[in-house]
């Protein structure tokens, strides 16, 4: 800028003592400055800066992914921010009016950062990068994605078409046991729930309890599939939409005897570890065969790897029993978000970075950390567990996937903690199912006015 300033005043100085001889000097020399400021501006650095969620899968693919990014776009340097708790590290920041440009981050923590600033209006719409190319690649977005990842609640908060979500791992989600353990019994895998209590009662004879679960948070997914399983995708929707009396219908109350039974089968230790420093012990549960089952995603082998385990060990995973008669296991699919908040600043470069995301180069670098991509022909190169977590569709079970309806906030009205939060007092006795089924009722019918 001094420089430009500089020749301008040159300029004006030379214009005044040359007044016979015309303007060209000063429209020549006007010109270089402004092509010169214009270049400087060209090669300033673009800063993205990009917050992200470490799970199960390290933060070392992150560093990674975005360095590749990096060396695709020149010019553009991120700056990454990760954490076990990412919610807590860029919250100040955002609080204050500083957001990061792109954030993934799934909906369903705790500190429901996501569904906050989805009940405020504050995200910024991605249905348009759904046509854009990957980068690198001849390809748009949307015919990368396996069909059906974006026309779910899980992407479309709203319910009115338009993406808000971009959906990033995911993770075909049931019970997860010892497979060793049940060939030395001679056990097989339940597919009904009938079956399931006839197991629990053999386990039971031999000291060994026939669920546990990490925390309550992990029924999200358990009884979603267990509400599609009971009256298929028109329960499910009309579930996940608040629609009057749905909660207290006989296929849902299906859903809550099951859960109310399998309370009576739960490991002892389950409900006081159940928090976010002691979830681990209730996983090691399966690992030390005091108990068969746990609801999880695939990323828990991966967790648990380090941890010790009974001579024999072998990982298990299997959809969840049908609910009717003759009907098919059912296997909820989760996958995490990434998102634009709508005050970003640098939002074309954010939406780039999130069509980046689906090129095979992003796809093979997550691969290393075990992160799959919903991306098609992407599971056809896994091996290992791997090959088993992601072939349960191919061996019968129904794939569900969404979740809640967006609505306005409601003091003091979460489905969260009534739905899911409530298990821990139905498994310690301190609420009964009747209770607990009421109360979700109740929270739906305050949530269905508040659908935005």
């Amino acid at each position: 800028m001094k420089k430009a300033l500089s020749v301008i005043l040159a300029v004006s100085m030379v214009s005044s003592m040359l007044v016979g001889c015309g303007n060209t000097a000063e429209t020549n020399t006007e010109k270089t400055a402004k092509e010169e400021t214009a270049k400087g501006d060209t090669a300033e650095e673009q800063v993205l800066k990009v917050a992200a969620f470490e799970g199960g899968y390290g933060a070392d693919m992150w560093a990674e992914v975005c360095k590749a990014f990096e060396a695709s776009h020149e010019g553009v340097k991120i700056e990454l921010q990760i954490d076990k708790k990412i919610e807590d590290v860029i919250s100040p920041s955002m609080k204050a009016g500083e957001y990061p440009d792109v954030i993934h981050l799934a909906t369903g923590r705790e500190a429901a950062l996501t569904e906050t600033l989805t009940k405020e209006n504050g995200l910024e719409p991605l249905t348009d990068v759904l046509d854009m190319t990957v980068p690198g690649e001849d390809v748009k977005v949307k015919d990368k994605i396996v069909p059906g990842f974006v026309d779910t609640l899980a992407t479309n908060p709203y319910g009115d078409g338009v993406t808000y979500y971009a959906p990033m791992f995911y993770s075909p989600c049931g019970l997860f046991y010892n497979a060793g353990l049940l060939k030395e019994k001679g056990w097989e895998v339940p597919t009904t729930w009938d079956g399931m209590w006839e197991l629990g009662e053999k386990a039971k004879a031999e000291g060994i309890a026939l669920f546990t679960y990490p925390t309550t948070g992990y029924f999200d997914a358990f009884m979603f599939a267990l509400i599609s399983s009971a009256g298929g995708s028109e329960t499910f929707d009309k579930a996940m939409s608040y629609d009057d009396g749905i909660w207290e219908s006989a296929d849902l109350t299906k859903v809550f005897d099951i859960c109310g039974k399998l309370a009576a089968f739960t490991e002892s230790t389950t409900v006081a570890n159940a928090n976010d420093q002691n979830f681990t012990k209730n996983q090691q549960l399966i690992l030390d065969n005091k108990a068969i089952f746990c609801p999880n995603g695939t990323w828990l082998p991966g967790e648990m790897k380090d941890a010790p385990r009974a001579d024999g060990f072998e990982w298990g995973f299997t959809a969840l029993p049908a609910v009717n008669n003759g009907g098919a296991g059912s296997s909820f699919c989760w996958f995490e978000q990434m998102w634009i908040p709508a005050a970003a600043e640098n939002k074309d470069m954010a939406k780039e970075f999130i069509a980046y995301m689906y090129s095979d180069e992003a796809a093979a670098i997550f691969a290393k950390s075990n992160a799959v991509q919903p991306i098609a022909g992407v599971s056809e190169n896994l091996e290992g567990d791997n090959k088993m977590f992601y072939s349960v569709y191919d061996n019968g079970a129904t794939a569900v996937m969404g979740g809640f309806q967006a609505t306005a906030p409601v003091e003091g009205v979460s489905m969260k903690d009534t739905l899911f939060g409530t298990v821990d007092s139905v498994v310690s006795g301190d609420k009964t199912v009747a209770d607990w089924q009421k109360a979700v009722e109740e929270v739906s019918d305050k949530l269905r006015d508040a659908v935005q």
